[in-house]
This record gives structure tokens, C-alpha cells and sequence, in this order.
């Protein structure tokens, strides 16, 4: 099956919008052969502002809709405990809310930007998506991420090498409990190094230190800049380690 055929079985849309690489190919995929699609971003504190104006930017320059929705995570209790499933919960949240959304917009189908390239076995947050009926057409198509990166190129896309982000809830170890705060130094310290010139990494909390990985490209630029990033991340942690397993591109 093709993104072309998908949409002509599916005409009408709603995409749970992201900004990322990947919905933001399946929008354009959809503006392109769907009748009708609408976007929904979700609002939270596991989100960075910079992936609001992304998918603002998008949804812009491809001249379709989007509406921005506000979910209070951490008001979930399953989820601010941060249990080994705490995405579960996270994605039946937000994924609740997209779908009320959608249904009072008139929209019966609700789509995600997972790829074939997703393993969708050890992804808990794939269970909540199961369960509210969310279609994957790009995994449905067989489409993976260098191929989506490809295409997104070929289309003009601005995001077609963008980094994969995962949500700022990640940085925090399972098991510990995830507060505003964390979130916002979170944030706060990875925005700063972007500054620097760096891309693709994250910045793990470490006990009361942060665990900065880099792809291995990234290196020379730390070692260039060592000064100035322990300048950085020493206002909000009392530590900064490397981690020597480097980061894989994405």
C-alpha cells in the first residue's frame, strides 16, 4: 500500500502533530492526497518550545490546519512517578485528548507519524496507541526513516534532518519522580549548548550531575568548547560527566 492509496480509503484525517521529521512528511503526504486533514500538537511540559514553532512553521508552509491542545502530564500520577511504562500512560493521555478533539471536529481517523523503522514491541506507548484505534500510515506503508528523510528532502521539507527528539521526560532516570523543575533544567541546559553549534545529543540527569551524550562527530566540538559547556551545565548541575557510548545518528 501506498500513502496515496491510505488516503484515498482514508480522505479524512486527524494527525497527532509532533513537528518531527516524521508527521511532518505524513502532513505533507496527507495535504497532498487527503480530502481533508487536521493537525493536533499537544502541549506539554515533556515538550520544548522550539518543537511548537517547528510544527507552527510546517503546518504554515503547507497551509493546513492545526490546533494546539494543553495536557497537564504531570498532574497524572502514573505518569510524574515515572514507572517503566510511565509512556503508556503519557501517550493514553494526550492521545485521549486528540481523539475528543478530533471526533468533535468531525474526524473519525486519527493518525501518527510511527515508521516501519519504529520497533513497536518495546515501545509501551505503542500499547495506548493500539487502543484507541490510531493508524500508523507511514508503518503501514512500509516507509522508514531514511526513507522518509529522502522524501521529506525531495519535498522541500525543512525537517527532513532534523534530529530525532525524544520528550524531556527521557532525561529523567525510570523510577524517579519527574518535576517541572527538572524539566525546565532540563530545557534550560539543552538550549544553551545549541547555541554552542551542537545537535542530536541529550542531557541525562545523573544523580544531582547531567550525562551529556554526543554523537561521535560531536566530540572535537566538546573538547573545543569543554570551558564554556562546563560554564553552562554547572549553573544547573552539580556535576557533568560524558558518556563514552556515543550517540548513533538519527
Amino acid at each position: 500500500m501506498t500513502l496515496e492509496e491510505f488516503f484515498r480509503d482514508n480522505p479524512e484525517c486527524a494527525l497527532a502533530f509532533s513537528g518531527g521529521a516524521d508527521s511532518a512528511f505524513l502532513l505533507y503526504a496527507a495535504k497532498k492526497y487527503a480530502r481533508r486533514v487536521h493537525a493536533y500538537y499537544v502541549s506539554s511540559a515533556f515538550q520544548p518550545r522550539f518543537e511548537l514553532s517547528d510544527a507552527r512553521r510546517l503546518a504554515s508552509e503547507l497551509g493546513t490546519e492545526m490546533s494546539v491542545l494543553s495536557v497537564d502530564v504531570l498532574n497524572i500520577d502514573a505518569v510524574r512517578a515515572n514507572p517503566p511504562d510511565r509512556c503508556y500512560h503519557c501517550k493514553r493521555a494526550i492521545f485521549s485528548a486528540v481523539s475528543a478533539a478530533a471526533r468533535a471536529d468531525g474526524f473519525e481517523v486519527l493518525i501518527d507519524g510511527t515508521n516501519a523503522s519504529d520497533d513497536t514491541l518495546d515501545r509501551p506507548g505503542m500499547r495506548a496507541l493500539r487502543e484507541l484505534s490510531v493508524r500508523s500510515p507511514l508503518r503501514e506503508c512500509g516507509l522508514t526513516k531514511a526513507e522518509i528523510r529522502r522524501l521529506s528532502r525531495t519535498a522541500g521539507l525543512f525537517t527532513w534532518n532534523k534530529p530525532a527528539y525524544a520528550c524531556l521526560a527521557t532525561r529523567i532516570p525510570s523510577g524517579e519522580e519527574i518535576t517541572a523543575e527538572k524539566l525546565q533544567k532540563t530545557e534550560a541546559s539543552e538550549s544553551e549548548l545549541h547555541t554552542l553549534g551542537f545537535t542530536d545529543f541529550r542531557i541525562r540527569a545523573w544523580g544531582n550531575g547531567a550525562r551529556l551524550q554526543l554523537t561521535e562527530a560531536q566530540l572535537p566540538l566538546l573538547l573545543e568548547k569543554r570551558e564554556i559547556v562546563l560554564e553552562k551545565l554547572k549553573r544547573h548541575y552539580g556535576a557533568v560527566l560524558l558518556d563514552l557510548e556515543v550517540r548513533g545518528e538519527q
